[in-house]
């Protein structure tokens, strides 16, 4: 196995790549939060399976709606005016959630929240991608991408920590990320405008040799069947995922989310690890390889009995799933012309918002039916459909 040279990230690192990973991390901070608040909010609204089920399905379904104009407006209006009218609505959303007083408030607040990242994605991405040259590009956005794991797992381990040592409501836990998302804002405003790609000899009809000519194409389109089932299979899973371990393996709470957030913690040393690999062994087979694994340790975690093989293989899932994200992510900049970046990388996020705002709802019609375990032997089987693709 090569030698890892750290020289070659240290190398990258830049103000304005500090400040992408920084709010990568903020923007995801969220993202798991009222799902592992689950227990908690169907004890105090009184809810059934399909309520929550809810609540996790109109969130995405609104960033379904938004992600091809995210990405529009990105390519029109410019990169860092859309990160700061982002977290311009992470902001917003952390108030409004910190002061629920009803279901309907939740799901507004965390609508907000994930509005968040359909327009804080393809403008960073986009950003990060112009930054640096294609030999450099997924050792960024491993990067990147490690800011944005680590925001989902201190998400969910903040509930442990704030609730468990603290004694915060949950609501107050919404509102202790409110000071660091104005910091993050702030951060934003100083970076410089726009970065712009080396010049390369353009053709004729103004494109790049050997760059894709438009955005939509075979490759693409099944790329994004391929992120689809992946986001199926995950949206299902973050659903009932607390749930699951606390009220059918017995789990407190805090242990549930500690987990969960642990899966993603992987990702500050598997994403930039994955752009490393993913440089010398090619982007799609690195993406196929890691994924074939993380399915294989996703099944094992919910059919071996016992906490310690759970906690393992669940772990293991999550590192070998984020070993392949800057992979995922340099093959979407490959797939998308210099102009329509911004587009690209809104289909490339798409998916995972369409499945987001439909597996819950499936993912509830089978606990319903047939309990909650079933949930995760459905996500397993879509898990594995995703690697032939």
């Amino acid at each position: 196995m090569e030698k890892i040279d750290l020289k070659q990230f240290s190398s990258i690192v830049t103000y304005g790549l500090f400040v992408m990973v920084f709010t990568h991390t903020l923007t995801h901070t969220f993202q798991n939060i009222h799902t592992s608040l689950f227990p908690v909010l169907k004890q105090e609204f009184n809810l059934g399976y399909y309520e929550l089920g809810l609540i996790a399905a109109i969130p995405p379904l609104c960033q379904t709606i938004l992600s091809i104009p995210a990405g529009m407006f990105a390519d029109k209006f410019g990169t860092k005016r859309m990160i700061i009218f982002s977290m311009i609505l992470s902001c917003s959303g952390s108030l409004v959630a910190g002061f629920t007083q009803n279901p309907w408030m939740l799901i507004a607040a965390v609508s907000l929240l994930y509005l968040n990242t359909t327009f804080y994605h393809p403008p960073s991405y986009s950003y990060v991608t112009k930054m640096f040259k294609p030999s450099d590009r997924s050792k960024a956005l491993g990067m990147l991408g490690a800011g944005g794991t680590f925001g989902m797992a201190i998400g969910p381990m903040s509930i442990s920590l704030l609730m468990g040592f603290f004694a915060f409501q949950w609501r107050q836990v919404y509102l202790f990320w409110f000071i660091p998302l104005i910091i993050g804002l702030i951060l934003v405003l100083r970076v410089k405008a726009d970065p712009v790609e080396q010049p390369k000899p353009e053709t004729k009809d103004d494109t790049i040799p050997g760059e894709t000519k438009s955005v939509v194409s075979g490759s693409m389109l099944w790329f994004i069947v391929f992120n689809a089932m992946r986001g199926m299979g995950a949206s299902m899973t973050a659903a009932f995922f607390s749930l699951y371990l606390v009220q059918s393996q017995g789990w407190s709470l805090g242990n549930a989310s500690l987990v969960y957030g642990a899966s993603s913690l992987m990702g500050i040393v598997a994403a930039p690890l994955g752009g490393f690999f993913a440089d010398k062994v090619g982007e799609k087979k690195w993406t196929t390889l890691n994924i074939s694994i993380c399915t294989i340790s996703y099944a094992l975690a919910f059919l071996l009995p016992g906490a310690i093989f759970f906690t393992a293989f669940f772990l293991g899932y999550g590192f070998f799933n984020l070993l392949s994200m800057a992979s995922s992510s340099s093959l979407t900049a490959k797939l998308s012309p210099q102009r329509q970046r911004g587009l690209g990388f809104a289909l490339y996020f798409l998916p995972g918002s369409i499945m987001g705002a439909v597996a819950p709802i499936v993912a509830a019609f089978i606990a319903n039916t047939w309990g909650i375990f079933p949930v995760f032997i459905a996500s397993t089987l879509v898990f594995a459909l995703s690697v032939p693709i």
